[in-house]
């Protein structure tokens, strides 16, 4: 067994030795790349990317990004595909194969087959000398000098390689097509990620309560609304019907009355209101909300329309149950 202070030095070795790696590609980002965001980008089918091995485990990584901002595309194990799945590539398809050797069996024998039905082919591949390399349509480059394995076989460094240009086509092929914060909202509607791109504020404040109270209400009658309505607040309006909003009163006003005063029992809800409450409007996205409401340490946040009406309120609680944070 290694010492703990070699075994941080370990981690720290193999994490330069893929730094390395990576900073080598930069070398690598050719015509051939441009070519091949180009293909895809033109491309009336899917991406089909393929591999065998740790590479497999790369392409399938790559399928999800490209599926997830904007470009079809599906998975393709090349031992299968030449045991009856070849029968997913379709005419209009791209095909990218991803290997380290280039010159693995099933790679062999699956890339004349590729050829023959006529789809574009782009090699992602270790060794520019290899069969795949010399058969594809666009070469790009990910060799590294080693493997992060201290026998120079287990792919590390080389797929990390693979990765990372897998993500630089991915990136690329975004920005060409204007793929916005909404579109990837579009791919992405369940879990945090995707209800922070589309959950707004009008999805979460229409069921809760709507509590107010005028200037001149008592503190008994303000503490009863706050208590009878739920959300630990109230906002004060100057007129009963579609007042104006001329503060709001926290469970922190309370607090803060009982710490000023003895006496509470003539006060009204224009001595303890805090003026001007933080506003948001209901097409806000609740993220944006939700910032609002760290950066003033409040939780919560008055809903009004354009022209500032009062439409109710939005708590910390909903954003927190719809799984935001």
């Amino acid at each position: 067994m290694r010492t703990p202070e070699e075994i941080k030095n370990i981690a720290y070795q193999v994490i330069n030795d893929e730094k390395k790696a990576i900073a080598q590609l930069a070398e690598y980002v050719d015509d051939g790349f441009v070519k091949a965001v180009e293909t895809i980008f033109s491309c009336r089918g899917r991406v089909v990317v393929t591999g065998v091995g740790k590479s497999a485990n790369i392409a399938n990584k790559m399928v999800s990004t490209f599926n997830s901002t904007g470009t079809p595309a599906l998975f393709l194990h090349a031992a299968d595909a030449i045991h009856g799945d070849l029968g997913m590539v379709q005419p209009d398809d791209v095909v990218i194969c991803i290997s380290k050797s280039g010159d693995t069996p099933e790679i062999k024998v699956l890339v004349p087959l590729i050829k023959n039905f006529g789809n574009s082919l782009i090699a992602i591949v270790g060794n520019t000398s290899s069969f795949l390399a010399s058969q594809a349509d666009i070469v790009i480059n990910s060799s590294v000098d080693h493997e992060s394995c201290p026998n120079n076989l287990a792919p590390t460094a080389s797929t990390t390689a693979q990765l990372v240009m897998g993500d630089a086509l991915a990136v690329a092929l975004i920005e060409c097509r204007n793929f916005s914060a909404r579109d990837f909202a579009r791919y992405h509607p369940g879990g945090a990620l995707g209800k922070k791109l589309y959950v707004r504020v009008d999805d979460l404040y229409r069921e809760n309560e709507k509590p107010q109270v005028l200037p001149t209400t008592s503190i008994r009658d303000v503490v009863l609304e706050m208590t009878s309505k739920r959300l630990g607040c109230t906002v004060v309006v100057d007129t009963p019907d579609n007042g104006r909003i001329v503060g709001i009163i926290c469970d922190g006003d309370l607090r803060r009355m009982m710490e000023q005063h003895r006496d509470v029992s003539n006060l009204t809800a224009a001595d303890i209101m805090s003026p001007n409450p933080k506003r948001v409007v209901p097409q806000e996205y609740a993220v944006h909300a939700l910032n609002i409401m760290r950066s003033n340490a409040i939780t919560q946040l008055v809903v009004v329309d354009f022209n500032d009406a009062y439409l109710g309120v939005l708590h910390i609680h909903d954003i927190l149950r719809e799984g935001i944070i």
